[in-house]
C-alpha cells in the first residue's frame, strides 16, 4: 500500500508540472507572441512610412522635459507670488494695527478734548454768573453812590484804589461827579479829572 501511495504521488507531482507548464505556454501563445509580432509589424509600416520610432520617442521625451520644467518655472513664480502676497498682507496687516492704533489715540484725545470742552463751559457758566452777580452789585454800588450825599461820597471815594474810584466815577452821572469833586481836595480832584480824561 505504500508503493501505490508513492506511486500516486509521483503522478500527481508530474501532472502538476504539467498544468504549470501548461499555463506558461497559454500564455506565451496568446499574449507574448501576438504582441511581438503586431510590434514587428508596427516596425516595419513605420519604416515603409518613413517615420523613425526613436526620433519620435526622443521628441515625446524631450516634450516631456520642457513640460516639466515649464511646470516647474510655472511653481516657482507661483510660490514666489504667494510669498509676495503674504509680505504684501503682512504689511497692510501692520498698516490696519498702525491706523488702528491712531484710531483709537485720537478716540482718547477727543474723549480728553470733549471733557475738557464740558468743564470749560461749566467754568464759562459760573463766569458769567458771576459777572452778571457782578454787574448787578455794580449796578447796586453806583445806584448807592448816586443818592449818597456829595459830602459822604467823596471820602469814600479817596479811600479806595484809583481803578474802584475810576469805575465808580465814570459810571456815575456828570452832575453827581461835580458836586463829589466839589468836596474833595483840589489835587484828589485834578487827580481823578486827569485819570478821567485818559480812559
Amino acid at each position: 500500500m505504500a508503493k501505490r501511495n508513492k506511486s500516486t504521488m509521483e503522478f500527481d507531482e508530474v501532472n502538476g508540472e504539467s498544468k504549470k507548464s501548461g499555463k506558461i505556454k497559454v500564455f506565451l501563445y496568446l499574449f507574448i507572441i501576438p504582441f511581438l509580432f503586431a510590434l514587428a509589424l508596427l516596425l516595419i509600416v513605420t519604416q515603409i512610412a518613413d517615420i523613425n520610432v526613436f526620433e519620435k520617442a526622443k521628441e515625446l521625451t524631450q516634450f516631456n522635459q520642457e513640460e516639466t520644467l515649464k511646470e516647474e518655472d510655472k511653481n516657482t513664480k507661483l510660490e514666489e507670488k504667494v510669498v509676495n502676497l503674504q509680505a504684501a498682507i503682512q504689511e497692510k496687516e501692520a498698516e490696519i494695527d498702525q491706523l488702528q492704533t491712531e484710531i483709537d489715540e485720537s478716540a482718547n484725545t477727543s474723549e480728553a478734548l470733549l471733557i475738557e470742552q464740558e468743564r470749560l463751559l461749566d467754568e464759562i457758566d459760573t463766569l458769567q454768573r458771576e459777572q452778571i452777580s457782578n454787574k448787578r452789585e455794580y449796578a447796586e454800588i453806583v445806584s448807592t453812590f448816586e443818592k449818597m450825599s456829595a459830602k459822604t461820597s467823596a471820602p469814600v471815594i479817596v479811600k479806595m484804589s484809583d481803578a474802584e474810584a475810576l469805575r465808580i466815577l465814570t459810571s456815575l452821572k456828570p452832575e453827581t461827579v461835580a458836586k463829589i469833586f466839589e468836596k474833595m481836595l483840589p489835587e484828589e480832584a485834578a487827580k481823578y479829572t486827569e485819570l478821567m480824561s485818559k480812559q
